[in-house]
């Protein structure tokens, strides 16, 4: 059984990182703690994080709630029913017309359970999700964060991540993934929530500017 955080664990697993780590600290006494991001584990997050990959985050709500919407109720089986014209009006591409379809066929056909992803440990879970099309290790490890609250994540293709990490840091633009993960090696076993730190920077910056 993997180990993982929630509510009542989140701050104090936040303050071991801010006392282990000046910059995380400057940032929980700048920006308060992060929020404690989760989501459901339901074939619509799974949808969700599809439909997130290399697009912004409102784009991405946008096509979920037609999708919402259009269904009904968005399970494997009423999404199968829809058109490619339907998907189309739902703002999702082809290319994405078809990861969802492949992932509500692989559900209703039992390729793969959600439900017994809970009990796994993390590369089990990742074997599993990346076999299935059009799911890649960024879309694995936000599920593996989000979903299931495995507390050792850090999304290397996450450019939130990656471009905050450097800011925190001070790096080079231009320091190598390799190099970042050397820095992100420091915060086992709570890469998660040294990100959620992370995240709560760059997002937190990002409005500063707006």
């Amino acid at each position: 059984m993997h180990s993982s955080f929630n509510i009542t664990n989140f701050h104090q697993l936040c303050d071991v990182l801010a006392l282990a780590d000046a910059d995380l600290a400057r940032v929980i006494n700048t920006y308060g703690y992060p929020p404690l991001w989760s989501r459901p584990n339901t074939f619509e997050t799974l949808v969700h994080i599809i439909l997130e990959q290399q697009v912004s985050l409102a784009s991405a709500l946008s096509a979920l709630s037609r999708l919402k919407e259009k269904t009904g109720n968005l399970s494997p089986e009423n999404l199968l029913l829809l058109t490619d014209d339907d998907m189309r009006a739902c703002y999702c591409s082809r290319q994405k017309t078809g990861y969802i379809r492949h992932l509500a066929e692989a559900i209703c056909n039992n390729t793969i359970h959600l439900q017994d992803l809970e009990n796994q440990e993390h590369e089990q879970v990742r074997k599993q999700l990346t076999a299935l099309k059009g799911i890649g290790n960024w879309t694995a490890d936000v599920y593996l964060m989000f979903v299931l609250q495995h507390p050792d994540i850090f999304p290397i293709g996450d450019l939130a991540a990656v471009n905050g990490l450097r800011r925190i840091k001070n790096l080079d633009p231009k320091t190598s993934k390799e190099d970042l993960l050397q820095i992100v090696n420091q915060y086992q076993p709570y890469r998660t929530l040294a990100t959620m730190i992370i995240w709560h920077y760059y997002l937190s910056e990002r409005k500063k500017i707006v």
